[in-house]
């Protein structure tokens, strides 16, 4: 496609957004567009606007259609469409999508695929029967690399490196790199950053970034080019560290080495962005008490698997209920308590899950170790302690004003300043103690938390009133 045309075409997708100010990906309009004409049998129109996309946005049109729409997609369109289509799709998508294809087209589209790919598409199927259909329809080659793929421990290096890598004898000139690297175009990686160089036995001597190659002469010995500093990862490394590592020492690609330090592999930042991603996601449903993204899953089953933690949850909701029970006698004599008692409650939770999203996130990206985690639980409690001072005069004296008195407005002010303490130091704490004990502080802390603020909230607001008010 030309560069007028795919301009063209860039334009129709997205013509007459300027309500949603789409810098990306398409438009509500354009994906009607699609729907309608799918619901037509126009394939003519379908294919003509399928050929406009890329390889993203296509993944994105199937994401946006509903399931008779998308099955119709796929059963007229999807041996069209890219194979890198289909490794743009997440994880959930793929599980409903892959299924609806023939076993020997998936098998066609990962034998397309980059080794990396071609592994992460596989592993995201969760029918071992089906997976082996697949499979067997590879060439010998590829089932082989598949397999030394999956025989890896899951969310590692292993996994995540592609096979496909430049490595080269370290007596070769530039010259003869360079020839090599023409004459081989065709069995290189599509993209790669480094030339890997190594000894007799695979051992990684240095590396030669792309940008020196090809500023120095042919005649030059690429050993006198590497750069000895070379950061190998171990091919079990967690891909969570080795996304830290990658950010920390600004690499591009790193390679990846067995247990005998000899190279096998190689992980670039295309892949690191999609585990940083993959992470952070992961982190933030956590918070939220799901386990992972049931956009595309049953309303049965995404019932089922959300139950969990709310059934959790109401146990915590009996602990401030109970709480509540307790000055069941000072709410009957000072009915404005009952109306008053969801606000300290509330901030209290508020506050604490501001000060866990930063906790959590730190401890994610290790910037909180042990050397700074008393540092942080301090500054939280103190901040806890302004913020409730400041939000104490404010609704104290909203209290006093609206109810006519003074000592029910000094009460809830007190109590918003004792669970803002609390919540501050407790959303600082909690996380930490569960990243202590080896436990993920993303899944937990929020019901521990909620408990905490509840409670305190409760017992601090009737118990003040039932000193000062009674």
């Amino acid at each position: 496609m030309t560069a007028e045309n795919e301009s063209t075409a860039e334009d129709g997708k997205r013509e007459d957004e300027d309500d949603n100010e789409l810098v990306f990906g398409l438009s509500d309009r354009f994906i009607d567009a699609v729907r309608n004409a799918l619901r037509e049998n126009n394939h003519a129109k379908v294919l003509e606007e399928l050929q406009d996309l890329g390889e993203a946005d296509t993944a994105e049109l199937i994401s946006k259609l509903n399931d008779d729409d998308r099955a119709a997609l796929l059963k007229d369109f999807s041996e069209k469409m890219d194979p890198y289509v289909f490794s743009e799709l997440s994880w959930e998508l793929r599980r409903v999508v892959l299924p609806e294809l023939p076993p020997k087209q998936i098998a066609a589209i990962i034998s397309e695929l980059e080794s990396d790919d071609a592994l992460d598409m596989i592993q995201s199927l969760d029918d071992e029967d089906f997976k082996h259909d697949i499979i067997r329809h590879l060439s010998a080659k590829t089932r082989l690399t598949l397999e030394e793929g999956m025989s890896f421990p899951e969310d590692s290096a292993g996994r995540l490196m592609q096979r496909e890598f430049v490595a080269i004898p370290q007596f070769w000139t530039v010259g003869k790199t360079i020839d090599y690297l023409r004459a081989a175009a065709e069995e290189l990686p599509e993209d790669f950053f480094d030339v890997f160089v190594i000894d007799p036995s695979y051992h990684i001597t240095g590396t030669v970034p792309l940008n020196r190659l090809i500023r120095a002469s042919r005649g030059e010995k690429v050993d006198a080019l590497k750069l000895e500093d070379v950061h190998t990862i171990p091919f079990n490394m967690d891909q969570e560290e080795v996304a830290q590592l990658f950010r920390r020492e600004n690499l591009t690609s790193a390679p990846v080495v067995d247990a005998e330090d000899r190279l096998i592999g190689v992980i670039t930042i295309d892949d690191i962005v999609d585990v940083i991603d993959e992470e952070a996601q992961e982190d933030m449903l956590k918070l939220g008490g799901v386990e992972q993204d049931d956009l595309y899953q049953a309303v049965v089953s995404t019932s089922m698997a959300r139950s969990r933690w709310l059934f959790i949850n109401l146990f915590t909701a009996i602990m401030a209920a109970s709480v509540v029970s307790l000055f069941s006698g000072t709410i009957e004599k000072v009915v404005a308590l009952a109306a008053l008692m969801p606000i300290v409650a509330g901030m209290g939770g508020n506050a604490g899950t501001q000060t866990l999203a930063v906790i959590v996130r730190a401890i994610a990206v290790r910037e909180l170790s042990g050397a700074n985690a008393p540092r942080a639980v301090y500054k939280e409690a103190l901040v806890g302690l302004l913020n409730g001072i400041v939000f104490s005069i404010l609704i104290g004296g909203m209290i006093a004003l609206w109810y006519q008195n003074p000592m029910l407005g000094g009460v809830i002010g007190m109590a918003m300043i004792v669970n803002l303490i609390m919540a501050g130091t407790f959303g600082a704490l909690i996380p930490i103690l569960l990243n202590k004990y080896g436990q993920d502080p993303a899944i937990a802390s929020s019901i521990f938390l909620t408990t905490v603020t509840d409670v305190t909230g409760f017992f601090a607001f009737l118990g003040l009133a039932t000193i000062f008010l009674l």
